[in-house]
């Protein structure tokens, strides 16, 4: 990194808090033309220390998801938005299933308040954050543990999801695709992740808006297996598109929310 400028230096800084930067928020911030700070970015870009979207840039998404710790950090305030409002879906006395993700550790956290639910999860972090709550019985998968996450997968996990029909899932996932493909890093979560979607009579899909701009290499399925899908920002026009015609409810995660049809 010794060759960057102390500006480019600083939009690394910045794209690795927020997962992105964008050239006219960075133009105001540093007090020079967007046209000076499009050439910072697309400096970094040919580095390929950022990918370019429009009107900013990424931070690569590669075949590596970023570490665990500096993702709970990416968005936050609209996760936390996006766990209330997920949580606020479900009702006391219900049964779930949640997976791996820092956005479904937000569903985790305001679920603290229900009274009598059953929370099955392959996530030791959802099982911590639940397992003082008085009223919610916490059931966690065996498995291979992974260091990065605390995720619980392999072939042991998954059997053991697949005994149970519960009436909600609440899945994360690492990219979403234009098309409506769902996509994570790992095939062995993705697995998991299959099954948790194939035992739930209700799936709510937790996300927040940087997942429409990564990708991912490995197939969960498709938002078309959904029914509701909860973001803190309306997303692309594709995907309101696929939503609207396979029947997806679409909430928007803000202090005053709102639901697309």
């Amino acid at each position: 990194m010794s060759q960057l400028s102390a500006r480019q230096s600083e939009i690394m800084a910045l794209a690795r808090q927020h997962g992105r930067v964008q050239v006219d928020e960075l133009s105001v911030l540093f007090h020079v033309t967007p046209q000076t700070v499009r050439r910072d970015v697309n400096e970094l870009c040919d580095l390929g220390l950022l990918e370019r979207q429009h009107g900013g840039a990424n931070l690569p998404s590669g075949v590596v998801n970023f570490a665990y710790e500096s993702r709970r950090q990416q968005a936050s305030d609209g996760k936390r938005a996006i766990g209330e409002a997920a949580a606020a879906l479900i009702p006391d006395e219900a049964s779930i299933i949640i997976n791996i993700g820092t956005t479904t550790e937000q569903v985790a956290m305001a679920l603290r308040r229900h009274r009598g639910i059953l929370v099955v999860t392959n996530n030791i972090n959802v099982a911590n954050i639940l397992r003082a709550a008085p009223e919610i019985e916490v059931v966690i998968a065996g498995g291979v543990v992974r260091h990065a996450d605390g995720g619980v997968v392999g072939e042991a996990a998954v059997d053991f999801i697949r005994q149970f029909r519960v009436d909600y899932a609440v899945i994360g996932v690492s990219a979403i695709d234009a098309d409506g493909t769902l996509l994570d890093y790992d095939f062995r979560e993705v697995k998991v992740a299959q099954a948790i979607i194939e035992t739930a009579r209700k799936t709510i899909l937790v996300c927040d808006n940087m997942k429409f701009s990564r990708t991912a290499p490995v197939r969960i399925g498709h938002l078309e297996q959904i029914d509701v899908l909860v973001t803190d920002m309306s997303p692309p026009d594709p995907i309101v598109s696929i939503c609207a015609a396979a029947g997806v409810q679409i909430q928007i995660a803000t202090p005053a929310a709102s639901v697309l049809p």
